[in-house]
């Protein structure tokens, strides 16, 4: 869901990107910011119960992400450094999000039963970027799944979005569910995602 907007947020970005290139920064730069940042904002904002605030800080830093691919195709740069870096620190920019729900339950959430399910939501959506990146090493490609990364991320912003907006009133109580329930979802869409992904190398590796 999320790639739809990708396309639409990169000529957005174009005019920033070309600044950036004026001003000799580099897209290594901008991809370590853009991780920074979404995971200082996700551990600052989401333990503190800033939940109507923090999905739109963080979504400033994982769409400026794009930036970095924007500015190494302006370069004529496509490395294969360039594209580890990204995936790795995207996993700790994904991490962060979860870090911070379950340190949110732990705390002003005050659900331990919660918690405990922000870090079943963290292992299957760490599993399922693990299982793709180990079958690409053995030369097999499982990008199947219900549950990719952008789904992942647009599903846990939104409901901590909604559930930040139910807190303080702006929609009614029983908005609250959504976080709860989007977690459940998150944790069953990656496990069977991962499951997915494992019968899809299987069967490639024995065709």
């Amino acid at each position: 869901m999320l790639e739809h907007f990708r396309a639409g947020w990169a000529k957005v970005m174009n005019p920033i990107a070309d600044a950036l290139l004026r001003a000799h920064v580099t897209p290594d730069v901008v991809t370590w910011i853009g991780t920074i940042g979404a995971v200082l904002m996700a551990l600052v904002c989401f333990p503190r119960g800033w939940l109507w605030q923090g999905p739109w800080l963080v979504t400033l830093f994982i769409f400026s992400d794009s930036l970095d691919g924007n500015m190494a195709r302006k370069l004529g740069r496509h490395s294969q450094w360039g594209s580890f870096l990204d995936s790795t620190l995207d996993r700790f920019g994904d991490a962060a999000i979860f870090v911070g729900v379950a340190l949110y339950f732990a705390g002003p959430g005050n659900s331990m039963l919660w918690t405990a399910m922000s870090c079943a939501a963290l292992v299957f959506g760490m599993a399922t970027s693990y299982v793709r990146a180990k079958a690409e090493s053995v030369g097999v490609e499982a990008k199947v799944g219900i549950a990719t990364r952008a789904d992942r991320l647009l599903v846990s912003l939104v409901a901590i979005e909604i559930t930040g907006l139910a807190r303080v009133g702006v929609l009614p109580h029983w908005c609250l569910a959504a976080l709860p329930v989007a977690l459940c979802y998150l944790t069953l869409a990656g496990a069977i995602t991962v499951v997915q992904r494992m019968v899809a190398v299987r069967r490639a590796c024995e065709s």
